[in-house]
């Protein structure tokens, strides 16, 4: 935490990209920024996993580089898809138009934005209400600054939103941008405007203008298909909703181990393969197992893993979910492709009153 502040950096490698989830102890209200289509999964288990409610997914500008998460996450908690008013083109799944002085609230705390084009028309920074933190997007980087020739790129523009609506900040607040790609994690304002290569030191704009126009830099990979989604705040051209398992109710926990509930399991066992990875000794105790489950030992799994049927999806299941989501990571890496791990293990599903038997 940051004083009374829950604070999280997440990053995307494919892209070099940082999400950050906020949110207020008190209330448990919650907000995101800039978050990643291919990293929903990890993104709303955090959440899930912290106890927290999403009030808005927040993207700082319409990234060239990766598909945001925004409409995923609206679609999973309800939130509201906050944006730019000056995105650049009417964007109908955006129902949080920002803009300069503009309050994002999340229980006792709340975000203050500062409009900050130059990268693009719609770039935004947010601003933690003390001033502490500064959320810039791509227009300010960690010693760099965002790049001007494409998508209504202006440098001149882009100097003046940093020098007065970020270099204005105090210069112990600290700087959290969209893009690392050497591996840095934050900085702050008194060391960009000390040691920012293109616009710190003694920089004016002609100094920044030239540096800028003088790149050379390659079209981002992505272009042609991140802007376009992005337009839509990552709704995808179906409308439809990826899931992780076709053949059940199956999540993604933050430590990416794909789970399933106890009672959705109860009511399909005759689907399903159960795999119980406990010693014999367990399974002879008090909590009995599974009526039809298959009992292979964690430790033995890994050769024996002939034994376990690929015709239908299998469920692992051990004493309270720990082992047995190692022995789904075990099948996947022989080839199994529709495995989860029954949350809770055997101590919840007794616990929820489901069938058991005893040898």
């Amino acid at each position: 935490m940051y004083g009374n502040l829950i604070f999280r950096q997440l990053f995307d490698a494919a892209s070099s990209t940082y999400t950050y989830l906020l949110g207020d102890p008190a209330s448990r209200q919650a907000i995101i920024i800039d978050t990643v289509f291919e990293q929903h999964l990890r993104d709303r288990a955090l959440i899930e996993e912290l106890g927290l409610t999403l009030i808005a997914s927040l993207d700082t500008h319409c990234h060239a580089d990766h598909v945001t998460g925004s409409w995923l996450m609206h679609q999973a908690t309800g939130c509201a898809i906050g944006i730019s008013r000056h995105y650049g083109a009417p964007v109908p799944e955006a129902n949080l138009l920002l803009d300069q002085g503009d309050r994002v609230s999340f229980g006792n705390r709340y975000l203050e934005v500062r409009a900050t084009p130059g990268h693009t028309d719609g770039c935004l920074t947010f601003v933690a209400d003390d001033h502490s933190l500064a959320f810039t997007g791509d227009c300010l980087l960690i010693r760099a600054a965002g790049r001007c020739d494409f998508q209504q790129g202006n440098a001149s523009r882009l100097f003046r939103s940093i020098t007065g609506q970020i270099f204005s900040l105090p210069d112990d607040c600290l700087i959290y941008p969209a893009h690392d790609y050497s591996g840095r994690t934050a900085t702050s304002v008194g060391e960009e405007k000390a040691h920012n290569p293109r616009i710190g030191g003694q920089a004016d704009e002609q100094d920044f203008i030239g540096y800028m126009q003088n790149m050379n830099l390659p079209h981002p990979k992505q272009i042609a298909i991140a802007v376009p989604a992005n337009l839509r705040c990552g709704k995808p051209e179906d409308g439809k909703v990826p899931h992780p398992a076709e053949w059940g109710p199956v999540r993604k926990s933050y430590a990416g181990l794909l789970e399933i509930d106890p009672e959705w399991v109860a009511q399909h066992l005759d689907t399903l393969c159960m795999l119980d990875v406990r010693q014999p000794e367990e399974i002879d105790g008090r909590l009995g197992k599974i009526p039809g489950a298959r009992a292979i030992p964690l430790g033995e799994l890994k050769g024996r893993v002939d034994e376990v049927p690929r015709d239908r999806p299998v469920v692992a299941v051990c004493h309270s979910g720990m082992r047995s989501g190692q022995a789904t990571v075990i099948l996947r890496e022989a080839g199994f492709a529709e495995v989860a791990n029954l949350h809770g293990g055997m101590l919840q599903w007794q616990q929820m009153g489901l069938p058991t038997e005893h040898r």
